[in-house]
């Protein structure tokens, strides 16, 4: 990932600045992603799998960002539970980001894109249908 960081221009003092990297943004995004009523998981890759196996926790999981010109670009990649509905939850994890993007940083997020990736069913088994890992 690149070292950009987002200076926080609000918050300048005599002291210095405050400088906040992507990968902050992530946590946070995933953190409330996470917390949103019908969300059964987040997506994460082959890496984070393979991390999460030898005990270490990736709290960026399912999140993607994005530095351009018109902003920063959130992508959640979601697995939720069956019955849910979609574009509501999807619409409450949108929601819960932005909220918790604001409190904690000060910065807004120019797109916030929702993928769901799977429906988890809710048996004795816990079984997952997920497409096909398009990212």
């Amino acid at each position: 990932m690149s070292e950009l960081t987002f200076e926080m221009e609000e918050h300048h003092s005599e002291l210095g600045r405050v400088e906040i990297s992507p990968e902050v943004i992530e946590v946070i995004a995933s953190i409330a992603a996470s917390d949103v009523e019908g969300v059964a998981s987040m997506r994460g890759n082959f890496a984070t799998g393979v991390a999460e196996r030898f005990g270490k926790k990736s709290h960026s999981k399912g999140v993607k960002v994005e530095l351009g010109e018109e902003g920063i670009a959130i992508s959640v990649y979601v697995i939720m539970n069956y019955g849910v509905s979609i574009p509501e939850v999807a619409q409450n994890i949108q929601d819960h980001i932005r909220q918790g993007l604001k409190n904690m940083t000060a910065l807004e997020a120019s797109e916030i894109n929702i993928f769901v990736v799977g429906v988890q069913f809710d048996t004795a088994k816990e079984k997952t249908l997920e497409a096909p890992e398009a990212y």
